[in-house]
């Protein structure tokens, strides 16, 4: 083999991290196929490395790579050879877990090759697990843990230096050596999401969108408990439809294009929707079929995502969105914060949620398994909140203005074209992995550097700290929304949007003592907690939140009196 180490990649190739047709449509598996596609079809690549269980896996992994047009050699790989993967450089894993792989490679030499994974969902026990487990695994220098976003950087070092701690309190150990942190972006092919006027006329025909109307569109996974709950989304939307009645009123359309796990959440959003946003109309469509996902581009205005879930770690679709031509209204929360400019882009809406302490409780209940992970993520975003009125506000304001529309449109197709087209994102890999390449000639070897916390099992409050734009503290000051009242609270708690929160959230006797407490004034969080009593802390701390969700009460930082609050 004579290739040069830059016209070369190699693949660890699970069929689960690069398929697209299936069942259940998955962010990574979106980011790991367009990442595929974009080796294929790289012109100056001469030989692809798929490093497969078995032969069947092999064959599918150059099947995939032709039908995107590859001409490279592709090279199979045994999994009982690693030795194999050396010429390559560096072996490409589609997801967080790096220890199996390199103690694999520790039997033919650390310095045979680089391992290059990256960072999706964080949230799970189990990745969590693989994380910790990056500072007792021969891991080295010339390895590298892609992260997608800064904030999900903040969490993997966040479990990284609680192992530390650990392992230092444990063991004495004092040296410590990671793979590099990089950050890189996940990528869309810009090309395909071209705005197509003719196909657009067609769609918004079909569905019934006329021409002055305004249609939003969510596109992704449609779940209230792992992905983004849409209540505030249906509440703004509603708000902004009727207030600019007065102006000449235009049709608001909500277009949610995804796909449901079951018909039980599938239910509870249409009931959410016909309950919270009855003046907007409302259409499904099938975000795993090709046609209906591109319908929906077409046929949208506005692209909205208010991801309040600590799965979500990047966010795919408001990239795609930007490439569309879209403004996007999407929560300041997670990678949205590294990919759409508020005011440029569309507008990011502030977050808020509670500081750590709140949540060590729903972590163990997740251990123990009392609680699936969607459950522990559905009743960690429960207590995530959006800034209701900066919502009403950025949609009332692209509802009512083309210009601004097309605007903050031309400029994230730009910024999509510039900084996220798989095509520049695939050089920022390539010029990591020659680093890593140079790195694995030249550097020195360093041994790698223990608490009674367990690490990989954290309180979510604490571990996703720096998502929300701001956090409840004791000094935070609360205050009841005008129309707030206990008939509200229970009417809420009863959608089939947020009955399953029930167990992680305050009583309704409890409520009600929260709202007696407050009164008509507003009060710090810690005065609130002192008039309580003895009490559950942290399940209050998340009903503050909730209570902030559901647009019943206002949240502000100390000294906050005059500014915005959530």
């Amino acid at each position: 083999m004579s290739w040069a180490m830059a016209d070369r990649f190699a693949l660890h190739f699970v069929p689960d991290g690069y398929a697209v047709d299936g069942p259940r449509l998955l962010g990574r598996q979106a980011a790991g196929a367009g990442l595929m596609r974009a080796i294929a079809e790289a012109a100056d690549v001469q030989a692809i490395g798929c490093f497969a269980a078995g032969g069947a896996h092999a064959q599918e992994c150059e099947r995939m790579l032709r039908s995107h047009g590859c001409r490279a050699e592709v090279v199979h790989i045994a999994q009982g050879r690693p030795q194999d993967i050396a010429p390559f450089g560096t072996l490409y894993q589609p997801a967080p877990a790096l220890d199996r792989l390199a103690w694999r490679r520790l039997g033919v030499g650390e310095r045979s090759y680089s391992l290059c994974g990256v960072t999706h969902t964080t949230a799970s026990h189990a990745v969590m697990t693989a994380i910790a487990g990056l500072l007792v695994a021969p891991l080295r220098s010339w390895d590298a843990l892609v992260c997608t976003s800064r904030v999900v950087r903040d969490s993997v070092r966040e479990v990284l230096e609680r192992q530390a701690d650990y392992l230092r309190a444990r063991l004495g150990a004092q040296r410590f050596e990671l793979p590099q942190l990089p950050l890189i972006p996940l990528g869309v092919h810009c090309r395909d999401f071209a705005p197509d006027e003719e196909r657009r006329a067609d769609v918004r025909r079909r569905l019934g969108i006329g021409a002055d109307d305004v249609a939003f569109l969510f596109l992704g996974r449609l779940s209230f408990h792992a992905k983004a709950h849409p209540q505030q989304m249906f509440a703004a939307l509603e708000r902004a439809a009727l207030a600019q009645t007065a102006t000449g009123r235009r049709q608001v359309h909500l277009v949610l294009c995804g796909w449901f796990a079951n018909e039980g959440i599938e239910r509870a959003f249409r009931e959410g929707a016909a309950a919270l946003c009855p003046s907007v109309r409302l259409t499904v469509l099938d975000g795993r079929v090709p046609e209906q996902q591109r319908d929906a581009w077409a046929a949208a205005d506005v692209f909205t995502a208010l991801a309040d879930n600590v799965q979500e770690t990047f966010g795919l679709a408001p990239i795609e969105a930007m490439a569309a031509g879209l403004p996007c209204v999407v929560s300041d929360w997670n990678g949205y914060r590294d990919t759409v400019r508020d005011g440029v882009d569309g507008y990011r809406i502030p977050t808020l949620m509670p500081g750590a302490g709140a949540g060590l409780d729903l972590a163990q209940r997740y251990d123990d398994g009392v609680d699936s992970y969607d459950m522990y993520c559905g009743h960690t975003s429960q207590a995530v909140a959006l800034d209701g009125a900066l919502l009403e506000q950025a949609y009332a304001r692209l509802i009512a203005d083309a210009n601004l529309r097309r605007e903050l449109g031309a400029n994230a197709r730009l910024r999509a074209q510039r900084e996220f087209d798989w095509g520049v994102v695939l050089a920022r890999y390539r010029m990591l992995w020659s680093e890593l390449d140079e790195r694995r000639r030249a550097d020195a070897v360093l041994a790698p550097p223990l608490p009674a916390l367990v690490p990989d099992r954290l309180d979510p409050f604490a571990l996703f700290a720096t998502y929300p734009s701001m956090q409840i503290t004791p000094l935070s000051l609360v205050e009841l929304a005008n129309d707030a009242s206990l008939a509200l609270v229970r009417q809420y708690r009863e959608l089939a949007l947020n009955r399953f929160t029930v167990a992680s959230l305050p009583t309704l006797e409890e409520f009600g003592q929260i709202f007696g407490s407050i009164g008509s004034r507003p009060m710090q969080v810690d005065e609130l907690l002192d008039a309580l009593g003895p009490c559950d802390r942290p399940a209050l701390l998340r009903g503050l939140a909730w209570l902030a969700k559901m647009d019943l009460l206002r949240i502000r930082a100390a000294g906050a009196e005059n500014e915005e609050s959530l």
